[in-house]
């Protein structure tokens, strides 16, 4: 396995210096910022990030304050108690986009979150306390006990509400299958484990997030 240091030198010189890939690397939030973080926004982002998997991003955007309206600011107690009949009525709402699966998703989310902040007191305090050194076992955390939020679409909540995790698009593959660590994508609970542990020692070495080092993988190869 390469080192973090050569693996970034490449990078480097594929985006034109130093400062140049700096400038490109994501942000994860710190602990206390997640720890602040209210339910409903969680909610919110997790429909998002639902809506958009396999379809038009621009038009979830364009949609939003309809979905806003909608489930209620996605106040989390409200929407895990919609009944058949309002999520029925919803599937032919035209402010939204009317997926009848990913609709019910909304309200099987809010109860995995009721259900977190009863143990947490609230889910940005079990994001913040999950250790990024296990950042697959959230992964599978919210794909199990969520709705609709296992593969990219778990990896996509968790950038965008600031959770440190790495991303496995096909240039981030393709450096780890280039370095030998996987001979494709990783999707077996093994090759992922494996992966982790390539990321967790490039961490040691760095001292960057997850999420940079994701993003340097993918900037180091042509």
């Amino acid at each position: 396995m390469d080192s973090f240091d050569s693996i970034f030198q490449r990078a480097a010189e594929r985006k034109g210096g130093v400062d140049e890939l700096e400038a490109l690397l994501p942000k994860s939030e710190s602990e206390l910022s997640l720890k602040e973080l209210q339910d409903d926004r969680v909610l919110a982002e997790m429909t998002k990030c639902i809506f958009r998997s396999g379809f038009v991003w621009k038009v979830v955007e364009n949609k939003w304050s309809g979905f806003e309206a909608a489930f209620y600011g996605f106040d989390v107690s409200r929407c895990a108690i919609l009944s058949d009949e309002e999520l029925e009525v919803l599937t032919q709402d035209t402010s939204i986009i009317r997926n009848a699966k990913k609709i019910q998703s909304v309200s099987k989310n809010a109860a995995f979150i009721l259900d977190v902040r009863s143990d947490h007191g609230s889910f940005g305090a079990y994001l913040a306390d999950w250790p990024t050194r296990d950042i697959v076992g959230l992964w599978d955390d919210l794909k199990q006990r969520g709705d609709r939020l296992g593969g990219q679409t778990g990896k996509f909540f968790l950038r965008f509400i600031g959770k440190d995790t790495p991303m496995f698009s096909n240039d981030v593959v393709k450096a780890l299958v280039a370095m030998r660590i996987v001979e494709k994508a990783p999707t077996s609970k093994k090759a992922i484990a494996v992966v982790q542990d390539a990321f967790n020692q490039w961490h040691d070495e760095s001292g960057r997030d997850l999420c940079e080092i994701s993003h340097v993988l993918a900037c180091s190869v042509p």
